[in-house]
Formats: structure tokens, C-alpha cells, sequence
């Protein structure tokens, strides 16, 4: 028996751990860098893009397509709430804040949603991605800044990154699950039809899930904005780094600033990704 009183020593996992994410970083350095460098590349010119456009002109659109996509009591709280962004001085890093939601949900989509099809598809797969998903989910947010950071030192990506890993999982969850509640009745007429799989999922299945497969693009969206405040620990910029600021300086009102742009943005993530689903 060890000094710890167990009747096994310890398990040198943190070490195994370490070994290994060395081992990636020495043998994918190139792999790391080309993501690095596309994903930087994608945030910095959609912000350079919005941040051309005059704030008066982008919270006008933004307030049309929610009146547009959900209702004009949307467009009117959009309007008044980018105003209020605008009007508090934080313009700029709600812009920064949106885009970094909208990369990582982009990201998370297209890897996301074709890994869901594939778990619909085939028993032995859902097997295998469903802990791997549990693991995701349930892993504290924080630990994913490290290997994020080792990987794409300091600054947007290691954010970017740490929030695809964190706000994936429902996508992936909720598409599987659109597709496999499809009556199988409906399935089965397709299948007399002479449809293949291809046929099959692009013309009953995914129709079919959409409204279950939005569902998982709207929670991933409310899971990236939550990682906002957290990634802005490793020097993502935006909203998250007002709060974070005001935290560490015991600033109330810069923080509860900060705090409610964040809400007015979530609100409108959230109202206008409902009402793309119910359209």
C-alpha cells in the first residue's frame, strides 16, 4: 500500500496525457498552423467586412431580417437593443463577439450535421460517437482552453476552437435524433420507390428532421455564446472581454454593461433561429 492509502499506485494519466498532446504538437505542427491560419483569416476579414458597414446602417438590417424572419416586435427590440450596444460603446466588440459565434457555428455545421447523418445511418457509429459526445459535454469548459492554447497559442483561434469542441454536441445529437424519428412508414414508401440512401435522406429524411436539426443549430449557438466570457481568457476578443475585464477589476458597471449586450445579442440569436425553424 502507497502513501496515499490506496491499494494501487497512482495512474500517471496527466503524464500520458502531456506525452501526448507533445506528440501532437511535434508531429501536426503544420496541421495546426494551416487551421490556425484559415480560421484567422475567415474571422479577421468577416469583421473587417462589418465593421466597413456604419453601425446605424448594420443595426437597420439586422432589425428588417428579424421583422422579416420572426415578427415586428422582434425588429423593434432588435433596433432599440443594437442601439443600446451602440450607444454603451460597444460596438466593435459585439461585432468581434458575433462573428466568433457565427465561425463557430459555421464550423460546428458542417462538421456537426454530416457526422449526425452518419450516425442515423449506422448503428456501430452511434455506439462509438455517443461517449465521445457525453464526454464533450460533460468535460468543464475551461479544460479545453489548454490544449487549444498549446496547439493555437493566445489570441481568436484557441477561442474559436475551445467553443466548436464545447458547443457541437447538440448538433450532432439532435440531427441523428431528427432523422431517426422519421415515420418508418415513410421510409419504407421511398424504399418501394427504388430510392437510394443519397435519395433517401436528401428528399424524405433531413426535410423531415429539419425543424429537430435547427433546433440542435439553435442550442449550439446558445452553447457558443456562453463560451464567449471563457474564451476570452486565452485572448479572444469581444464582449467576453469586457465582462472577464470587469471581473478581475471588481467593476460593476462596465460588467453589468457588458453582461446585457451579451443577453441582447443571445435574444437575438436565439428568437431569430426559432423563427428560421418555424419558417
Amino acid at each position: 500500500m502507497d502513501n496515499s492509502g490506496t491499494l494501487f499506485p497512482k495512474l500517471p494519466l496527466a503524464e500520458w496525457i502531456e506525452s501526448f498532446v507533445d506528440f501532437l504538437t511535434d508531429s501536426l505542427s503544420v496541421v495546426f498552423d494551416s487551421i490556425s491560419a484559415v480560421l484567422e483569416f475567415i474571422n479577421e476579414n468577416i469583421v473587417m467586412l462589418l465593421e466597413f458597414v456604419p453601425p446605424l446602417l448594420l443595426i437597420i438590417i439586422v432589425a428588417l431580417i428579424a421583422w422579416w424572419v420572426v415578427n415586428w416586435k422582434l425588429g423593434l427590440f432588435a433596433l432599440i437593443g443594437l442601439g443600446l450596444i451602440n450607444n454603451l460603446g460597444y460596438w466593435p466588440e459585439t461585432i468581434e463577439t458575433s462573428v466568433l459565434v457565427i465561425v463557430s457555428v459555421a464550423v460546428s455545421m458542417i462538421i456537426g450535421i454530416p457526422i449526425g447523418i452518419w450516425m442515423s445511418q449506422k448503428g456501430a457509429v452511434q455506439a462509438v460517437v455517443t461517449p465521445i459526445l457525453d464526454f464533450m459535454q460533460t468535460m468543464p469548459a475551461f479544460v479545453y482552453l489548454i490544449p487549444a492554447v498549446v496547439f493555437f497559442s493566445l489570441g481568436t483561434v484557441p477561442g474559436v476552437v475551445a467553443t466548436i469542441i464545447f458547443s457541437m454536441p447538440p448538433t450532432v445529437r439532435l440531427t441523428n435524433l431528427g432523422i431517426r424519428q422519421v415515420d418508418e412508414e415513410l421510409i419504407e414508401a421511398s424504399n418501394a420507390f427504388g430510392s437510394s440512401t443519397g435519395q433517401r435522406l436528401g428528399k424524405v429524411q433531413i426535410p423531415l428532421a429539419m425543424p429537430t436539426i435547427m433546433a440542435g443549430i439553435n442550442q449550439t449557438i446558445m452553447l457558443s455564446l456562453s463560451m464567449v466570457v471563457i474564451a476570452s481568457m486565452v485572448g479572444a476578443p469581444g464582449l467576453g472581454t469586457v465582462v472577464y475585464r470587469a471581473v478581475t477589476q471588481v467593476a460593476i458597471g462596465p460588467g453589468f454593461e457588458g453582461g446585457l449586450s451579451l443577453v441582447i445579442l443571445a435574444m437575438l440569436f436565439d428568437r431569430i433561429t426559432q423563427g428560421a425553424n418555424k419558417n
